[in-house]
């Protein structure tokens, strides 16, 4: 192998500038040409593997500005936690000495909230992500080729739910992970967004013991002010895998009495405006019907779903 074609190879799996400082390094040139000569294959092949190791691990990091400042708050909220005596407890009567309890432990997350983006790339939200006027974040990115960005440890309170409610719970930031998938609002999920998600569902799941009916969307949470993720989200098959609950009205009998508004509150939904709350409840069960309506058939698949989330 000639050295142009040795550092064409290297255009094609490294960044052209990468490349170009590759071909500066004068004095791997000898090695790698005594390689080629003596047909020493397996030599060459380590050389190259190992200098593209090298050049990609001292490329800059273009996060690496907005990486300083999360390590820098990380590290100034670690020092506010070794603080003692224990000063979060302004304006009470506290005792002279202070004892500090053997028994205790991280806060633990209990819901997961998953979005879209409504933004054009994958890049664009990180960029969203990282600038400190936007003041919003989420755990966990999954752009269309299934890469996962984790932005922030699972233990601390992200930015992403907003004003939000889901039954009695109304700071949902506080005790949530909340999972960004690029996409625009409008389009499909990609097989490998949705591939990536559920493996770290799983994780999650695992971790935390999070309860199946507590993985949900955003516009569950927030009725009539966000509709993410969109229509297009695979909230059946995230069902099959125990994340979520889904509904199956064979056999079901509607109930004469049946209070349709009473069972979006018992499943979770804020229902202070009807609409909105229907909405959201379609969005995430009856993805084909717009319509803010509850019909005998929705009225059913109330009646399921009651079941599960009592």
């Amino acid at each position: 192998m000639s050295l142009p074609d040795f550092f064409q190879r290297i255009r094609t799996i490294s960044r052209p500038f990468l490349a170009e400082r590759m071909s500066k390094i004068l004095f791997i040139f000898p090695v790698y040409e005594k390689c080629c000569r003596m047909k020493y294959k397996f030599s060459a092949v380590i050389i190259t593997i190992s200098w593209i190791v090298v050049i990609q691990a001292c490329a800059p990091n273009p996060h690496s500005a907005t990486n300083k400042s999360y390590k820098k708050q990380v590290k100034a909220y670690s020092k506010l936690l070794r603080a003692y005596p224990v000063k979060d407890s302004a304006g009470l009567q506290l005792a002279f000495s202070w004892v500090g309890t053997t028994n205790f432990s991280m806060r633990r997350p209990n819901y997961v909230i998953i979005h879209h983006t409504a933004q054009t790339s994958c890049e664009q939200t990180l960029r969203t992500f990282t600038l400190p006027r936007t003041q919003v974040s989420s755990h966990y990115v999954i752009c269309k080729d299934g890469t996962v960005h984790h932005l922030l440890n699972d233990l601390l309170r992200g930015h992403h739910a907003g004003i939000s409610k889901w039954g009695n719970t109304t700071d949902l930031n506080s005790s949530s992970i909340g999972i960004e998938i690029e996409n625009n609002g409008f389009e499909e999920f990609t097989e490998a967004q949705i591939n990536s998600l559920l493996d770290v569902l799983q994780r999650l799941k695992k971790a935390f013991n999070i309860p199946v009916a507590n993985f949900i969307g955003h516009a569950d949470i927030a009725p009539g002010r966000k509709i993410d993720p969109n229509r297009n989200f695979p909230w059946q098959k995230l069902s099959q895998q125990g994340f979520g609950f889904w509904y199956d009205t064979t056999g079901v009998q509607l109930p004469p009495d049946f209070n349709a508004m009473q069972a979006l509150r018992i499943i979770g939904y804020d229902s202070k405006i009807d609409t909105n709350a229907i909405q959201s409840f379609k969005l995430h069960f009856v993805q084909k019907d717009s319509s803010k309506v509850i019909t005998d058939t929705d009225k059913k698949i109330l009646v399921d779903l009651v079941k599960k989330y009592q």
